[in-house]
């Protein structure tokens, strides 16, 4: 036995235009406001000796069909050897960490959970 449906193709259309929402609005103001947050972390974290360091310091977000990436690094050649722990430094700065990028988002890795159930669920 058949049964006619009437409304698919505008649920279907609703449906799409919700994940297109999704992906294209909320899920990148997500991602570009985790990034900032964990950026800000970072930079405290962050020798400063002549302030290069720190303002090297960039933030992208990159989308790939339905994968979004953030992307925060530093531009100064020398960053990864002031990161690196296997080299010990006394740092000016009392705030001043080894491997400051990992640590700076992961001291606000709940916040940047909350970002995005606030940001996706909203």
């Amino acid at each position: 036995m058949a049964i006619k449906v009437k409304g698919v193709r505008g649920c279907i259309k609703g449906l799409d235009n919700t994940v297109n929402n999704i992906i294209k609005t909320k899920a990148i103001k997500a991602m570009h406001v985790s990034i900032i947050v964990g950026a800000n972390q970072a930079a405290l974290y962050t020798p400063i000796d002549t302030s290069n360091l720190v303002n090297s310091q960039y933030r992208e977000v990159v989308v790939n069909g339905t994968r979004i990436t953030g992307r925060v690094g530093y531009t100064a050649a020398y960053a990864a050897y002031v990161a690196d722990p296997n080299h010990p430094m006394k740092f000016k700065r009392s705030t001043a960490k080894k491997d400051f990028l990992n640590k700076g988002f992961e001291d606000v890795e709940d916040q940047i959970v909350n970002i995005f159930k606030k940001e996706l669920f909203s």
